[in-house]
């Protein structure tokens, strides 16, 4: 198995961390952008996507911060994907920055599809 590379895609989302967090975090938020439905277990969450599903363990969080959560079936160990957010001192501009890892070959692809996932997120928060 070849080792997934790690990509960052940063994003502009001037909203309250009070608010844009729980999209992050929680089922609903989740649901809202990222899934068509999110179950949650404990710290297992289920994604579902036109009838499929996929499983992921939230792995660390630090609320209003960050959550981190790794695919149940991803075989690479070091892979997972993160939501954090980060407030600019200057500016006071708070960003999405999302890190996820893909095979070499797929990070393009993987990129166009976070910037469609935050696109609708920005939009559902109505920035």
């Amino acid at each position: 198995m070849e080792q997934k590379v790690r990509f960052e895609q940063e994003y502009i989302v001037n909203a309250s961390i009070s608010v844009i967090y729980p999209m992050l975090s929680t089922p609903s938020g989740l649901s809202d952008w990222f899934a068509d439905d999110v179950n949650i277990n404990g710290k297992t969450y289920t994604f579902f996507w036109d009838g499929a599903e996929q499983i992921a363990e939230l792995i660390a969080k630090r609320t209003n911060v960050f959550a981190r959560f790794k695919w149940i079936e991803d075989e690479d160990p070091k892979a997972y994907f993160e939501f954090k957010l980060t407030t600019d001192e200057l500016t006071n501009e708070v960003a999405l920055v999302i890190t996820d890892f893909a095979e070499k070959e797929e990070v393009e692809d993987a990129k166009e599809l976070w910037d469609t996932q935050v696109d609708k997120l920005k939009h559902n928060l109505g920035i």
